[in-house]
């Protein structure tokens, strides 16, 4: 069962009914000590509200790349303290080689200028899991970073 089903069950189990139900979510089921990198090809994308979504391989042997600390962030995403985090960033405990990234609701990935991203297209992204990394291997998207250039997802540009 993925994380939308897995989300769909919960909520018509809590309303008492057996009709679908897609629970809008917040942060607080992240771990936003823990910010994760990813890297890779886009296997599927899903470009929609109530946020676009991406589905992720990494290759094999992925590692952090050497210059993320020194990435240059968004000014818009300063309350976020970008560059700790990019300081900050681990790769997954996990094993998992694909990874659900939920990014930003449609209306700011286009105040962003971030064309929809297509399967075959390489992406790289900040952001954060489930706790203890429990669950389905989603990633919450702080920062993606597209074609040298990178994005505050949680922000609007100004």
């Amino acid at each position: 069962m993925n994380r939308r089903e897995l989300l769909m069950f919960t909520a018509a189990g809590a309303a008492g009914t057996s009709l679908p139900a897609w629970a809008h979510h917040g942060w607080s089921s992240f771990d936003q000590d823990r910010p994760l990198y990813l890297e890779g090809r886009v296997i599927q994308s899903k470009w929609q509200n109530p946020h676009a979504e991406l589905v992720l391989e990494l290759p094999a042997g992925f590692r952090l790349p050497a210059d993320l600390a020194q990435r240059a962030v968004p000014a818009q995403s300063a309350g976020v303290d970008g560059k700790a985090l990019l300081a900050k960033a681990a790769l997954p405990r996990r094993a998992d080689r694909r990874w659900e990234v939920e990014l930003a609701p449609l209306t700011r990935m286009e105040a962003w200028n971030v064309a929809e991203i297509k399967a075959g297209a390489t992406v790289g992204v900040l952001g954060f899991t489930m706790k203890d990394e429990k669950g389905p291997a989603v990633l919450r998207a702080e920062y993606l970073f597209v074609d040298g250039k990178a994005y505050g997802l949680r922000s609007s540009p100004a």
